[in-house]
């Protein structure tokens, strides 16, 4: 899946809202300062889903979900300059990213977690979809008795694995964290396997790179390695 969605009719919003407004009213570095003005052509507020737009009840964790739109001077965007824009707007946003390539406008969708409840929201890592045709055919929205599901589902197709069943967001968004920080550290093991010249510690590299690629197979996995073990034994 893409993480494209046919937004309804209703909830469209189309305001464009000037960048500066972002980086103006943000406590933030003269270098992401810098990223808005070279990388961001324009930013639109595309759809607004909420209780009087979509008829879904929300709640204080997930009151209305935002949907942005960021057309791009260049052929990417720094997650520097969503988060400037996640931490500056207090309702959770899915960002939908618009870059002119070869003649043609391609679009990807872009978003993290967003925890509300304090003054500054707590935002996860991105996560994105890969990069679309714009003309590419939409996902209808799925279904959900509520906003909250409704964010999560719209979430699980930019993650790299599978939501397992029973599974709460937040948990499935420690477990990706967990999986780019054993990627991290098994490219560092490989690289250092590369230039060891003792024997003894190759050894030890080996063992330790083996750990790591179990480590992260059941991270990926669909299903937790406890509920596998209990299917196994039952």
């Amino acid at each position: 899946m893409t993480g494209l969605f046919a937004y309804p009719k209703g909830a469209a919003f189309g305001r464009v809202v000037p960048k500066q407004q972002f980086y103006e009213h943000a406590d933030i570095s003269p270098k992401v300062r810098e990223l808005f003005v070279r990388e961001v052509k324009r930013i639109t507020w595309a759809y607004k889903l909420a209780p009087e737009t979509i008829g879904l009840p929300g709640s204080p964790a997930i009151p209305e979900i935002q949907v942005f739109a960021v057309d791009l001077k260049d052929l990417d965007l720094h997650d520097e300059v969503l988060g400037t824009i996640d931490r500056a707007v207090q309702f959770p946003i899915i960002f939908e990213v618009r870059r002119e390539r070869a003649g043609m406008v391609e679009v990807r969708a872009v978003a993290a977690q967003k925890v509300l409840g304090s003054r500054t929201p707590k935002v996860s890592a991105y996560f994105t979809g890969d990069w679309q045709a714009q003309d590419t055919v939409r996902a209808p929205v799925p279904p959900a008795v509520n906003l909250a599901g409704l964010y999560a589902q719209l979430l699980s197709p930019l993650l790299p694995a599978s939501v397992r069943p029973g599974e709460e967001l937040s948990v499935t968004i420690d477990r990706m964290a967990a999986v780019r920080r054993f990627e991290q550290e098994l490219a560092a093991l490989e690289k250092r396997l590369r230039v060891e010249p003792q024997f003894n510690r190759k050894v030890e590299l080996r063992r330790q790179i083996r750990d790591h690629t179990d480590e992260l197979t059941n991270l990926m996995s669909a299903t937790s390695p406890e509920t596998e073990d209990t299917t196994w034994r039952n």
